[in-house]
């Protein structure tokens, strides 16, 4: 077990002590923040266990949301575009904007980017991509292959867009900012996040959908939320 300052002790140990149950949602954020004690500001992360099987397409959970007090992050944004898709995509701040060039540059080896934009129109050419890009790859899902260009790279730049997909064992991790933020952001930002993962909701999906949120910064643990609490909160929508 690593040392810690009386500080963390103190803080955390208040935060922790008493919390064994599932908590109201404000009250596991307010704990997240507390057990937050390490030298940069960590990221507040939510895991939502869902009542889905993703091996089962019709029950694949995949979206995006906008995260209203931003995600906190700074990311690196290029686009495959041509003309004036491109044009408009520079003129919104993208890092890199091209064409044959910019896949080119990839498959040679290149990748400082964190997101990849691209519109219909290119995707013929980024296909070939796929294994070098992953789950980078631009997707019509995720937001990410549109015609909209300036908006997706704008939100994406001024971090307040959010990726979810559920992982095998059915479980969506998403950040909901960082530990600097207020209280409040952070609530309103996992309102959005709740919201945008009720609403995604497969109708395959049988039984509880939400049957487990917990709430984290990164190098703390995690505070259970009431999921029927965190899914009253999505669905009266954000406050």
């Amino acid at each position: 077990m690593p040392k810690h300052s009386e500080r963390y002790n103190k803080t955390v140990a208040a935060a922790i002590a008493p919390i064994k149950e599932a908590l109201e949602p404000e009250a596991a954020i307010k704990a997240a923040k507390a057990a937050a004690s390490a030298k940069f500001d960590e990221t507040i992360d939510v895991a939502v266990n869902l009542g889905v099987d993703p091996r089962h397409g019709d029950q694949m959970v995949r979206g995006t949301t906008t995260l209203p007090a931003g995600t906190g992050k700074k990311r690196k944004v290029i686009v495959f575009a041509k003309g004036d898709y491109a044009k408009a995509a520079e003129e919104a701040g993208a890092d890199a904007v091209g064409a044959e060039e910019l896949i080119a540059k990839i498959q040679g080896g290149w990748r400082e980017f964190d997101v990849c934009v691209a519109t219909p129109d290119v995707m013929g050419l980024v296909t070939r991509l796929g294994r070098l890009l992953g789950p980078r790859m631009p997707n019509l899902k995720a937001g990410t292959v549109t015609t909209d260009v300036a908006k997706v790279v704008n939100d994406i730049k001024k971090a307040t867009r959010a990726e979810f997909r559920v992982e095998k064992a059915g479980i969506v991790h998403a950040a909901i900012g960082k530990a600097s933020f207020s209280e409040e952001d952070l609530m309103i930002n996992f309102n959005a996040l709740m919201s945008a993962l009720v609403r995604a909701r497969p109708s395959a999906a049988k039984g509880r959908y939400l049957k487990r949120v917990t709430v984290s910064s990164t190098m703390g643990p995690g505070f259970q939320v009431d999921a029927q609490k965190a899914q009253a909160h999505a669905e009266k929508g954000h406050h």
